[in-house]
Parts: structure tokens; sequence; C-alpha cells
């Protein structure tokens, strides 16, 4: 059985990664908070390391010790406005981080290494947090091929209530204050459920051979966040809500595949699911026409934000 080991796998996603792979593989999931650490295990079943990015020696240790055929690097700090007020822990975690990461990888011959990375990372990629993903992009796909190890990255949007997202935040602003303060209610969001971020995920997985070097990002439609916050809302009894301003760094738009990346980029299918493709390497013959942003794409139904709303809460609303 193969070795997948998770950085920051004791989040949202590696908890849902860990849950939909550990019966075709062994699992080891890896944080560097001990609580999410403990709760991460016993939620789980699978096997849980302390391990903090900012240290490769701890990095290296972990990959001698458990061996891991893959890596998929999902440790990041990724709070947009915390990013611009202390720019140099997201250099720390996502930059440095992930060069631990893919040193590591490649003096350890760990035969693939996965970074999850997000749309805030295309260009032009503006505030540290976007920055910071763009680089740690760039890094995986220049050192595809330097040795023993593939890279590639997953360019991911938002996932529906995971940690820090809106969804989580809205619900304790409820509990705490009766009242939902939003700061972005005329922003435009690419929004997915768990369950697709983890297909896309195993997809990736069982098409590597092809991925490697490359951005894989998915295809989706985007949400105007003011059908959100009403629909959220409405499930929650008509529940009031205020606008508020925007925090630091956040943008009204985002951007899936940037212009710079349209003549690189193709569409593809793998398992039915629909996709783009970036291979900087190589101009692509049936390369997309335009750049892929919250103006261009397909835009969320009301009735398709209530079913992502409702597929992860569980007796929340």
């Amino acid at each position: 059985m193969k070795t997948i080991l998770l950085t920051g796998g004791t989040g949202f996603l590696g908890r849902s990664l860990a849950l939909k792979l550990k019966d075709g593989y062994r699992i080891i999931l890896t944080g560097r908070n001990n609580l999410l650490n403990n709760a991460a295990k016993l939620m789980t079943g699978c096997e849980v390391v302390p391990m903090d990015i900012t240290h490769i020696d701890a990095i290296r240790e972990v990959f001698e010790l458990y061996k891991p055929d893959i890596v998929i690097h999902a440790a990041a700090t990724k709070y947009v406005d915390l990013s611009e007020l202390f720019p140099n822990e997201c250099i720390d975690i996502n930059i440095r981080g992930s060069q631990n990461v893919v040193r590591a990888a490649i003096d350890k011959q760990i035969k693939l290494v996965i970074g999850i990375s997000t749309d805030k990372a295309s260009p032009p990629s503006t505030g540290m947090y976007a920055k910071s993903k763009s680089i740690m992009e760039k890094l995986f796909l220049l050192m595809d091929g330097k040795g023993a190890t593939n890279f590639f990255c997953l360019r991911f949007g938002n996932i529906a209530w995971s940690t820090g997202s809106v969804f989580p935040i809205w619900r304790q602003m409820l509990d705490e204050k009766g009242v939902i303060e939003s700061t972005g209610s005329h922003m435009r969001r690419f929004m997915f459920t768990i369950d697709e971020a983890c297909q896309m995920v195993i997809d990736a997985i069982d098409n590597a051979g092809i991925l490697h070097g490359r951005i894989l990002a998915k295809k989706m439609k985007y949400a105007y966040m003011l059908d959100v916050l009403e629909v959220f809302a409405a499930l929650n009894h008509d529940a009031v809500f205020t606008k508020t301003g925007a925090r630091t760094g956040e943008k009204v738009d985002e951007i899936m595949i940037g212009a710079p990346e349209v003549d690189y980029t193709s569409e593809e299918t793998i398992n039915d699911n629909h996709y783009y493709l970036i291979n900087y390497n190589q101009k692509s013959t049936s390369c997309i026409k335009d750049q892929v942003d919250t103006n261009t794409a397909e835009r969320l139904t009301r009735d398709e934000i209530e079913k992502i709303i409702l597929h992860e809460a569980k007796g929340i609303l």
C-alpha cells in the first residue's frame, strides 16, 4: 500500500482527504498545532505526526521515518488580511516552508509532490498572500524534473465551510451577536464543495503522469457574495445582516486563469470532471480564448448556492 503524507493535514481539507483516501492508502497527517493534531487523529483514525514546515530538519526526519510515496503540500497561512499585517509569517510559511518541502522531497527522493494553490495566485497576483502562493507554484514547476521527484500544483477556489471561510464565520457571528457582518457582499468568488476539492486531488493523483510540471485548475462557477449572504440568511431563519468595509488586501473579483496564461492553457476532462491545464513550457495548440475570472465565468444560481451551503452544514443550520 502506498503512503500519502499531507502537510497541513490536520486542517479541513486534510481531514476530508484522509477520510476519502484511507481505504486505498496509508495516510500520514502532519501539522504544528497539537490540539488540531489530536482532533484529526480521533476524527480520521489516521496517523498524525507533529511537523512544522518552517523547520527543514523536521521535514527530513518525518520523510525519512515514514517514506511517503506522495506528499500533498497543503500547509499554508491562508488569511489575506493577516498576510498583509504580518508579511514575515506569510513568507516563512508559504515561501520558505514550501522551499523546505521541495528540498527535503528531492533529498529523500519522494516520487510525487502536489502543491495546493489558490486562484489568488494567478496573474496578476496582488497582495502578500497571493504573491506567496504564486511563488510556491513557480517553485514547484521549476523544480519538476530536477531530480527523481515530480511536482505539480492544483489551483483551488474557495472551499465551502473550510476553516476561516465565510460560512463558519457567519454562523459564529449569529451565535454570538445575532447578526452577520459582511465585509464583501459586493465581491465575487469561485466556490466549490469539499467533495469537489477532494475529487480534484484524486483525479490528479490518478493522472500524475501527465500533470507533472503543470498547474491543474478546476473549471467552476462563481458566486456573487450578496447572493450567498441572502441565501445563508434565509437558511438561518431570515437572519439579519449588515455590510461593513472590506478587509485589507481583498479584491472584488478573482482570476482563475490570468491573461498571460491563456496561450499555455487547455481544457481537459478527467473522470468526467472539467479542468484547465496550464503548461508554461509549451504553448497550447488548443488554448482557451480569454482569461477566466469571476466576470467571465458562469454564475452560481441561488439554488446551487443553497446546495453548496447545505452540503457540509451537517445540522449546523
